[in-house]
């Protein structure tokens, strides 16, 4: 079977939680139809660059699938039909990556704040003219 990252995009009118029931019931259609998902990932609800279908903001949700080509063909035909989902994009890939995605390790990094202080590390110098 082939490896895919699957991102989609949900309406940022509906919950967290309703995002969740979204990406279940993705699970079990792809689990049908003899795939499987090995990795879910809620990124959150963040700003779009521009507005899709009147929508600023919208939930980010990511997949690592382990499936048939039919059975992601079947789950994007399912998504053009759902109005709740705005944007999805499949990708094959050779391998899935360990661990949290950029995404989530960029988040972490934020959360952390570790800063360090100054830009350059060490002490500031005085300026010379």
């Amino acid at each position: 079977m082939a490896l895919y990252e699957h991102i989609f995009l949900a309406r940022q009118d509906v919950s967290a939680q309703q995002v969740e029931e979204l990406t279940n019931t993705l699970t079990e259609l792809l689990s049908s139809n003899g795939g499987k998902v090995t990795k879910t990932e809620y990124w959150g609800l963040k700003s779009l660059s521009y507005r899709i279908r009147k929508n600023r903001k919208a939930h980010y949700s990511l997949l690592n699938i382990d499936a048939p080509h039919a059975a992601v063909a079947e789950m994007e035909r399912q998504m053009r039909i759902n109005e709740d989902i705005l944007r999805f994009m499949t990708v094959r890939v050779d391998k899935h990556e360990d661990g949290p995605s950029a995404m989530m390790q960029k988040r972490d990094d934020r959360e952390r704040g570790d800063r360090g202080g100054d830009r350059f590390g060490g002490e500031r110098r005085p300026r010379r003219f």
